[in-house]
């Protein structure tokens, strides 16, 4: 009894501790622009993206290491992830993200995490040739998080992350780095004797890119010029202003409902509290028979949207997903699964996610 008092009251220390933190760190609209390295707030992962990326209360794997780590601690043994995301199709950016998680010891998982993001291939133009010098440049963006994850009990789940930020240019790079924390709490709903009661009602809070101020050094704010006087070459270097992390704050809950044995419904919501943009209401739902299909819709709303006038964002709403999964192995415990995902945009075509995974 008094190790479990100790891992609540540590869990709702931590909870307290997100909340605090996130209100240091709380803003509105009016700070738009003010934060840098916006990439991390990109979820790079079909199978959560199909749903608004609304179940960080729930959210299993290594896909938890975007929208709440404490959901990487459900990793049974061993999981791989690739995926590949067309972002804003026609802007000719793409995001290639890949994941493993470990399991290590009784209770905890080990993950890392590999986003890259491409821009393509961009001209080079200056003052004097405005329409291109004959050479080109492209920009990348590349993320790496490292994150632990623990079981505490049947119901308390928490996490941390650290990730590597790096972002590069022709001539100018920025380097950083941030942290995320979060902890799931699941329960059970119902009625005792009901043979389908579970696990089936989940809350979730996570803290996710806190970070120190970054900013870019390089060759591009170089300046070279010759003093007229004595006939001398002469290089300033300007300095870059410092740009902050675009922290934030998700809290979530859902419910599972279980039809039959074979035949499940997912509610899911989530509240996201951006420092620097508008928050963010996410709603979506998961119909799943057994293992082998889940079928996934998705609502995200922020103030303004489909306003002419108030809206700052490319981004519609509607979002769509499905996965379908194959179990293998003496008992079935592995897995091999496709996922998909759709994100419905205005201007471009939206964003289209497939990804792999496989569940040992």
């Amino acid at each position: 009894m008094r190790k479990i008092n100790k891992v609540l009251g540590g869990a709702v220390l931590t909870a307290a501790m997100l909340i605090s933190s996130a209100s240091l760190y709380a803003g509105n609209e009016d700070r738009a622009g003010q934060a840098g390295a916006t990439e991390l707030l990109i979820n790079p992962w079909a199978r959560s993206t199909g749903w608004g990326s609304a179940n960080s209360a729930s959210i299993q794997g290594l896909e938890a290491m975007y929208m709440n780590v404490a959901g990487v601690s459900f990793t049974r043994k061993t999981e791989v992830m690739f995926a590949h995301t067309r972002w804003l199709v026609g802007s000719g950016t793409s995001i290639n993200a890949f994941g493993l998680t470990q399991k290590v010891g009784e209770a905890g998982v080990l993950g890392l995490g590999i986003m890259s993001m491409g821009f393509g291939d961009i001209t080079v133009t200056t003052v004097d040739q405005p329409e291109g010098t004959g050479s080109s440049f492209s920009p990348r963006y590349l993320n790496i998080g490292l994150s632990y994850a623990k079981t505490f009990s049947n119901s308390i789940h928490g996490g941390v992350s650290v990730k590597i930020v790096s972002e590069s240019i022709a001539n100018a790079t920025a380097q950083g780095f941030a942290f995320d924390a979060g902890i799931q709490y699941v329960t059970r709903l119902g009625k005792k004797d009901n043979p389908l009661r579970k696990d089936n009602l989940a809350f979730g809070i996570a803290l996710r890119n806190v970070g120190p101020p970054m900013s870019f050094s390089g060759d591009g704010f170089s300046i070279r010029g010759l003093v007229s006087s004595t006939g001398s070459s002469l290089t300033m270097e300007q300095r870059s202003a410092k740009f902050e992390m675009p922290s934030l704050l998700n809290i979530g809950v859902t419910y599972h409902y279980r039809m039959t044995e074979a035949h499940r419904l997912s509610f899911a919501g989530t509240f996201t509290s951006n420092s620097f943009s508008k928050d963010q209401f996410r709603v979506g739902l998961e119909y799943g028979f057994k293992q082998y299909l889940a079928l996934r819709g998705g609502y995200v709303y922020e103030k303004g949207q489909g306003s002419a006038d108030a809206n700052t964002t490319a981004f519609t709403g509607p979002t769509a997903g499905a996965t379908l999964e194959v179990p293998f192995g003496k008992e079935k415990k592995g897995s091999f699964a496709v996922d998909y995902s759709w994100t419905a945009s205005n201007p471009f075509q939206g964003n289209h996610s497939i990804g792999v995974r496989i569940a040992l």
